[in-house]
């Protein structure tokens, strides 16, 4: 395959070839770098490497030339490489237009002239480019392959596991000719599907998704008996207590029963997180995280669900569905939540079949030309609002409130407000749901318009938070809806005890040595940044709690 491609452009030929020489010096062995000295030269290279078919992985632009501003070019530039990374090289006294073409052109990343040191302003800047469009693009086709029916709520429990898992795979429709031709050779009934065929393993019919993380190498066992501290849970909370805790010298294993990244993990974008002006993928970030927790030696065990938790004097036992366990010296939970079931006739007898609770970004090339229907009005709700609507031919949102700016944030109320496709309907609800192997008709209620039955074959749902906190057991105190209660609140809650002369720490829970971070506790702000906080907070904690111990 022909080397990716990276143009660059300066209208002052000397700064263009200086761009050039620092990029060919790192990034030579990999990609290609062409450079051009204006706007219009840049469009008619990129054209051709069009009708080439070659890739383009990342624009390079100076903002102030004569002809075209560099925004202009770069805004152009989406026809011929509509998935090149684009990157401006700016003055200070242009960073507001660099901002605007953030939101206007979907710019990735904008860079102050001089880059001098490049190690330490160009290069970092253009890796995490390179290496988001290289993820985007894997150069090899999927080697795993699922075949099996589009509408079986087991098939999409595979392939969502794969995908938050960043298992590059290839789906095959049962009812088509190339899916139908392999379970006609594997002889496999519908009892069979899905499907799993992985190089080199046994086919695997209608598996757990344990058995398709250890057909795949997965790690789904932790390997020592003792740690010094357990976190369970992935998502933004448990990953950050992670890399601090494993960073400073403890013995980490972080045991999560999906995929890193939690529900965040599945938002197509993330575009409030500090330090990250283009946003970021959910699934980006939890790579990111993931890159970290495994270069400070932390464990990570997948596919594992934990189903309770044992105080031995000093330690912990951590017992995990199948009937393993470890021990370790202190916990974190931040196992995170679950979207409400949605409470309407139908609707669970079709979950998986058209009804879907959240959904990853991956899921909307899905929805080319569809209608769909969206029932939530956070941001959550709204980011895959906006996902959408980039395939579907039209969203409907339903809103039980009057508006949405009572749970949304308000730059994604106005995108909302602002796409052709999108329909808002508040005061709405959903209160049944009808079909036969799908979902084919919804029946909704609207306040003071009564009901109405319409046409759907797709549902997704983000509605409320229900902890994971069952298999925490009866000493852990928590409130009426299930959130674990920390540190002073425990002395001022019904029913806890606290066995310890010391008072509890900050996000300590009624058992000393167990400490609880993120969504799942009580009072948490359900924000990427205050989890990530809480899990940093938490280890700090740990080691306080260890020194005395």
């Amino acid at each position: 395959m022909p080397r990716p491609t990276i143009v660059v452009t300066d209208d002052e030929p000397l700064v263009a070839e200086a761009i050039a020489r620092d990029l060919r010096e790192r990034f030579n062995a990999d990609y290609r770098i062409v450079r051009t000295t204006s706007g219009p030269e840049a469009l008619d290279v990129l054209s051709r490497l069009a009708l080439r078919d070659q890739p383009v992985a990342l624009i390079v632009t100076d903002q102030r030339m004569p002809q075209m501003t560099g925004v202009e070019m770069l805004g152009r530039a989406r026809t011929s490489a509509p998935d090149a990374k684009l990157l401006l090289l700016t003055a200070y006294a242009d960073t507001d237009a660099a901002i605007t073409a953030i939101n206007d052109i979907g710019l990735d990343h904008y860079l102050l002239k001089p880059w001098d040191p490049p190690e330490e302003r160009l290069y970092p800047v253009v890796e995490d480019l390179l290496d988001d469009w290289q993820r985007e693009h894997p150069q090899h086709a999927p080697t795993v392959r699922v075949v099996g029916h589009r509408w079986s709520d087991r098939t999409h429990e595979v392939k969502t596991f794969l995908a938050r898992n960043h298992v590059p795979y290839l789906w095959l429709d049962v009812e088509l000719e190339e899916g139908g031709r392999l379970a006609e050779v594997a002889d496999a009934g519908p009892d069979d599907l899905p499907l799993v065929l992985a190089p080199g393993a046994a086919t695997l019919r209608s598996p757990t998704t344990l058995e398709v993380a250890e057909t795949l190498g997965l790690r789904t066992r932790a390997e020592q008996p003792l740690y010094d501290v357990c976190i369970v849970g992935a998502g933004p909370a448990g990953l950050a207590a992670a890399v601090y805790a494993a960073s400073e010298g403890l013995r980490t294993v972080v045991v999560e029963r999906e995929a890193p990244g939690g529900q965040a993990g599945q938002s197509a974008a993330i575009e409030n997180y500090l330090g990250f002006p283009r946003g970021l993928s959910g699934s980006d970030l939890a790579q990111r995280a993931i890159a970290q927790v495994g270069r400070f030696g932390a464990e990570m065990v997948l596919a594992r669900e934990v189903v309770g938790l044992e105080s031995r004097g000093p330690v912990h036992a951590v017992r995990l569905a199948g009937g393993t366990e470890f021990e370790a010296r202190a916990v974190v939970v931040a196992s995170g939540v679950s979207y409400r079931r949605l409470p309407a006739p139908g609707v669970d007898d079709l979950a998986g079949r058209g009804v879907f609770y959240g959904a990853s970004a991956g899921d909307a090339a899905q929805l080319e030309g569809e209608e769909v229907y969206v029932v939530g009005a956070a941001n959550s709700a709204g980011q895959a609002v906006l996902n959408f609507s980039r395939h579907a031919k039209r969203v409907v949102m339903l809103v039980r409130a009057g508006s949405l700016e009572a749970g949304m944030s308000r730059y994604l109320v106005e995108r909302i407000e602002a796409a052709a496709n999108v329909e808002v309907r508040c005061g709405t609800r959903v209160v049944g749901a009808q079909g036969s192997d799908h979902l084919e008709c919804l029946t909704l209620q609207t306040d003071g318009a009564g009901q109405e039955t319409v046409t759907a074959g797709w549902l997704y749902v983000f509605i409320g938070a229900a902890p994971r906190t069952g298999w925490l057991g009866d000493d852990v105190a928590r409130n009426e809806h299930g959130f674990v209660v920390t540190g002073p609140e425990l002395l001022r809650h019904a029913g806890a005890r606290w066995s310890l002369e010391r008072p509890p720490y900050g996000l300590e829970s009624s058992v000393p040595g167990v400490f609880v971070a993120g969504d799942v506790r009580q009072d948490s702000m359900k924000r990427v940044a205050s989890a990530v906080g809480e899990g940093a907070m938490a280890v700090h904690l740990v080691h306080r709690y260890l020194a005395t111990t």
